[in-house]
């Protein structure tokens, strides 16, 4: 199924799953004007498909501790597929590491980065990124305000 496929049903059962995946097949039947069975026939298929992937939690950074947003760029020492791939096995290991994304331009990498404090983000880029072996240059910036942060897509 492509996106071309879907109705507006499809869509708005992920709308809702979006905004709050624990609803119960009769609370999302209702909002989407569908019946329980319909409605699960569908959500079934949006995840068979692949195109609900999972469901999880939104758990609250600052009252968990991990207050600070580090945006930090890398630039790998050379542009080689196993040079690339060291760097994407670090970042697997990394569980403070919430994004990465590879770049085009002057830098290779964009990390978004979370951090108990400042003295935890000198400990990450110098004890675990810039000692690494793939890594030649990185450079921090700390979020001083989040305006926006969703990972809804717009359906």
């Amino acid at each position: 199924m492509d996106t071309a496929q879907f109705d507006q049903f499809d869509r708005k059962i992920m709308a809702c799953l979006q905004e709050d995946g624990r609803l119960t097949n009769n609370d999302l039947s209702e909002r989407v004007n569908l019946s329980p069975s319909q409605c699960s026939r569908r959500r079934q298929r949006l995840e068979e498909e692949g195109f609900i992937r999972g469901y999880r939690a939104v758990l609250d950074r600052d009252r968990l501790g991990f207050s600070l947003v580090n945006v930090i760029s890398v630039t790998l020492a050379t542009h080689n597929r196993d040079n690339a791939r060291r760097f994407a096995d670090l970042l697997s290991r990394l569980p403070e590491v919430q994004e990465a994304h590879a770049l085009t331009g002057e830098m290779d990498y964009i990390l978004k980065v979370v951090t108990p404090d400042l003295k935890s983000v000198s400990e990450f880029v110098n004890g675990v990124l810039l000692p690494h072996e793939s890594v030649q240059h990185v450079k921090t910036a700390i979020v001083l305000e989040t305006l926006k942060e969703t990972g809804s897509l717009p359906l």
